[in-house]
């Protein structure tokens, strides 16, 4: 399935999540087990919740024996490129500096987040500057 546009609920974000850090191809149970230890969510709404994943595009199912596996079909990193690239498009007009000055402006951000913005981007200018002289 190329091109998946449905939109993740605040749910399957939180199942891929897991699914994407746990790697290989993991049964409900290990998802289950890994997102909710406290038995926070039943079982069956992990299960359902995947299923809807898999009907989606986003992961894939195997059986094996009794047990279904699953795979994600995107990389984390692609999907939530996606998902940001979406969010300030919508929120900020495209504009990446606009979402910046708010998160700073709205004092969201603590010291220590501003200083790690600061060398990010002190970082990237190093990297353009190297470019440049190429």
């Amino acid at each position: 399935m190329n091109g998946i546009q449905k939109k993740l609920s605040a749910l399957e974000w939180e199942i891929m999540q897991i699914v994407w850090r746990l790697g290989g191809r993991p049964s409900v149970r290990d998802v289950w087990q890994q997102a909710y230890p406290n038995k926070e969510k039943a079982y069956t709404t992990v299960q359902t919740v995947m299923n809807n994943l898999e009907a989606k595009g986003y992961l894939t199912k195997e059986k094996i024996g009794l047990v279904n596996f699953y795979q994600p079909t995107r990389r984390r990193e692609e999907m939530v490129g996606r998902e940001t690239r979406h969010f300030v498009k919508k929120l900020f007009d495209g504009s990446a500096v606009s979402m910046v000055n708010y998160l700073i402006d709205s004092q969201t951000l603590n010291r220590e987040e501003i200083d790690a913005l600061k060398r990010i981007i002190e970082e990237k200018e190093k990297q353009f500057k190297g470019k440049n002289h190429d």
